[in-house]
């Protein structure tokens, strides 16, 4: 089989995937858990915190799937609860996220915080017997994750998981594909740049991103970019990292001068488990640049991704790449709330993504954290 067939049949399959999983979510699966809310019976949720994406992403998302009800939202405080209420129509506004958790009525919570408060939210949501969706990322650190996935472990009668990136869902079933079938050969070098094209914003606006307290050890696109290279490859086990804050000031929302604490960018190193090792350039202050690239370097092939997602390839023998077919029936999609409810319902386990994926991304996280202000190589698991 020639290059161009390789790459045409690697593409055939996905459809049916595709295809398969609507079937997969009317019909119990083996080994789902068992379900407490039958298709049946009402599923009711209630929000803790409902930002842009809750309000444009995840309220639709409950909405579209039959038998699901928003009933009640805390939000930052009574007033803005009573306004997304008012917004989409929800029952229940509360002032504080514990009267939410207190209303029996409510079977699951979405919480749409930023990530400082997940595991204590987590950990109280699961104790009031609620099923859990939790926004990415996981938490301010690794040892908040581990807390969040025993108290999961502990309640194994309750579902719960993270909201995925969706950032590579469009290219994630044509690479894993590819990857699987062995075009590359053995996997020897990635090379990933995840960066802006915009100059540095000195004195620009402080946003929770750049406030340690609540993002902890998150960072531009850290997590979420090592989300995704763990479909493609598998995870890492040894991290090196340099990272540089090149905007060490920024406006608070009273117009003070705040110091930052999290790097606007990183060089990364690491190495996986088949030894091939890993270059991750991430940066916010890159001015002009050619934006995001993804290079996977094998002992028969290459694949290259570009700034816009389009896939290319070619074998040992090839004169240049040559665009990979990625049919739109094919691709991975967003259906993050229906996995949830049919979980919840016995119908399919979570694969998008369970709380044990949110530990490994943010001990890779922590790992370069620590790496880049060590100096020092820091091996996985933590």
């Amino acid at each position: 089989m020639d290059r161009r067939e390789f790459l045409s049949a690697s593409a055939l399959p996905l459809a049916a995937a595709a295809a398969g999983a609507g079937d997969a979510a009317r019909h119990p699966v083996e080994g789902a858990r068992p379900s407490r809310h039958p298709a049946q019976e009402v599923v009711r949720v209630g929000l803790i915190g409902a930002g842009a994406n809750v309000q444009n992403v995840q309220i639709p998302g409950f909405r579209s799937i039959q038998g699901v009800e928003v009933l009640a939202v805390a939000n930052r405080s009574l007033a803005s609860s009573r306004r997304v209420a008012d917004q989409f129509g929800i029952p229940r506004a509360y002032t504080h996220w514990g009267e939410l958790l207190d209303d029996a009525d409510v079977d699951a919570v979405l919480i749409g915080t930023w990530p400082y408060m997940h595991r204590t939210l987590t950990l109280e949501a699961l104790a009031h017997g609620k099923h859990v969706l939790c926004q990415a990322r996981m938490a301010n650190d690794a040892t908040q994750a581990h807390e969040m996935l025993a108290a999961s472990q502990r309640h194994p009668d309750l579902v719960c998981q993270l909201v995925p990136t969706s950032t590579s869902y469009v290219i994630d079933n044509v690479l894993r594909r590819l990857i699987r079938d062995g075009f590359l050969g053995e996997l020897l070098s990635v090379q990933v740049q995840r960066v802006g094209r915009g100059f540095p914003s000195f004195d620009g606006e402080l946003d929770w991103r750049h406030d340690i307290e609540l993002s902890g050890y998150n960072a531009l696109n850290l997590g979420s970019t090592y989300e995704s290279m763990m479909r493609w490859v598998g995870r890492g086990t040894r991290v090196m990292a340099m990272a540089k804050t090149h905007v060490p000031y920024r406006r608070d929302a009273g117009g003070g001068r705040r110091s930052v604490h999290i790097p606007d960018h990183f060089d990364i190193l690491y190495e996986l488990a088949n030894g091939a090792q890993v270059h991750m350039r991430m940066s916010e202050t890159t001015g002009l640049s050619a934006g995001n690239q993804t290079w996977l370097h094998g002992s028969e092939g290459t694949i290259h991704v570009d700034a816009g997602q389009s896939i290319r390839a070619g074998r040992r023998g090839d004169r240049e790449l040559a665009e990979v077919p990625n049919p739109v029936e094919g691709r991975a999609f967003y259906r993050v709330e229906e996995e949830f409810v049919n979980a919840m319902r016995g119908l399919e386990e979570v694969t998008q993504l369970p709380f044990e994926a949110g530990v490994h991304y943010m001990e890779w996280t922590e790992a370069v954290q620590r790496s880049a202000r060590t100096g020092e190589a820091v091996h996985l698991p933590l």
